[in-house]
């Protein structure tokens, strides 16, 4: 099997961490079966932890003679607090004298707005930002050993986090995903469907007298443009719900929205980037 399991920052020994069970054999189904003790080693070679126990596995397989059911995933489970912590990673808090604050979604304005809330609190210019990821602060002469106390009062400041216009769009499934700054310039969209549809009928011509049976085929072709299509103006900076309605004025479906809001940017009228994933 193989064992896995993530060493969270500011790990003491003797804490214990999850650890994930997963097959790498031919093993079937990893129900009701226990892990043997299972060091746990880092990228360095050191051993961080000792993992053992009682694996919980969600899914369930079973079969019986040409029948089998699989559901879920048997071959991989869990084990709570399963891993005990045998060594720590060095680190000090209280003998920094910089904090780095790294934002989860880098944005230039997210990045100044989290800097300006620190000095804004602590009453000085300390805390500024280096780049959208990044916030550097330096720890104030007060705070010097008590850099939990100044983290605590960081962490509770409220800040807007500037939303990029974006529509993210899954062409496996057809789900698109549009923000709430997206906005497009004054354009007119046109959508229509043709269909092509060719039926095959099969027929038997029997003989009246000394003739011979004929089997043939009659073929139909039937093409259908529909008449359904409307050419819809959407005005400069509508925002997403007139964008919607808009759209949905249509008739469209997922997957030709998908299309229209490509062909949106190709022209240059859809201000937001696309994220096809």
């Amino acid at each position: 099997v193989m064992v896995t399991a993530n060493l969270p920052a500011f790990a003491r020994q003797g804490s214990r961490i999850d650890v994930m069970v997963s097959a790498v054999g031919d093993a079937k189904n990893l129900q009701g079966g226990t892990l043997l003790a299972t060091p746990l080693a880092g990228a360095d070679g050191e051993v961080y932890a000792l993992a053992q126990g009682q694996v919980a596995v969600s899914g369930v397989a079973a079969q019986g003679g040409g029948t089998s059911v699989v559901r879920g995933v048997p071959t991989s489970g869990r084990i709570a607090n399963g891993a005990i912590i045998e060594k720590e990673i060095p680190f000090e808090l209280d003998s920094l004298r910089t904090i780095k604050i790294a934002l989860r979604n880098p944005d230039f304005t997210t990045s100044r707005r989290v800097a300006d809330a620190i000095n804004a609190n602590l009453g000085t210019n300390l805390a500024q930002s280096l780049d959208p990821a990044t916030i550097e602060m330096q720890i104030p002469r007060e705070y010097r050993d008590r850099v939990v106390d100044l983290m605590t009062k960081v962490e509770q400041l409220q800040v807007q986090p500037d939303q990029t216009a974006k529509v993210v769009i899954d062409e496996s499934s057809g789900i698109i995903v549009i923000g709430k700054d997206v906005k497009i310039n004054k354009l007119a969209i046109a959508q229509g469907n043709l269909t092509i549809r060719i039926t095959d009928v099969p027929f038997v011509s029997l003989p009246f007298s000394n003739g011979e049976t004929v089997v043939g085929v009659n073929t139909a072709i039937d093409i259908n443009e529909s008449i359904d299509s409307k050419l819809s103006v959407l005005d400069t900076g509508v925002n997403l719900q007139e964008l919607v309605n808009g759209l949905n004025a249509l008739g469209v479906s997922p997957r030709d929205l998908i299309s229209i809001l490509q062909a949106i940017k190709a022209s240059g009228a859809l201000q937001a980037d696309i994220e096809v994933i």
